[in-house]
């Protein structure tokens, strides 16, 4: 089902101000925003956790290493 909805001309300006490219849909901006006020999942708490181990472990890499090894 598509609606339409009114908002007032300073959230068109910021909605607007926040388009990552001029064709972006202001609906895709604001799934954006919506996306981005949400709560991680467990899981990805869980491995956001499980990467950090890993670094502080020492198991990374860093880009230069893995330019030369790629021989980039």
């Amino acid at each position: 089902m598509v609606t339409s909805i009114q908002i007032s001309e300073g959230l068109q300006k910021e909605l607007i101000k926040r388009k990552l490219f001029e064709k972006e849909t202001y609906e895709a901006v604001i799934w954006g925003l919506v996306e981005d006020s949400q709560e991680l999942s467990e899981q990805t708490k869980k491995e956001i956790a499980s990467a950090r181990a890993e670094i502080k472990a020492g198991k990374s890499y860093t880009l230069a290493e893995v330019k030369k090894e790629l021989g980039l």
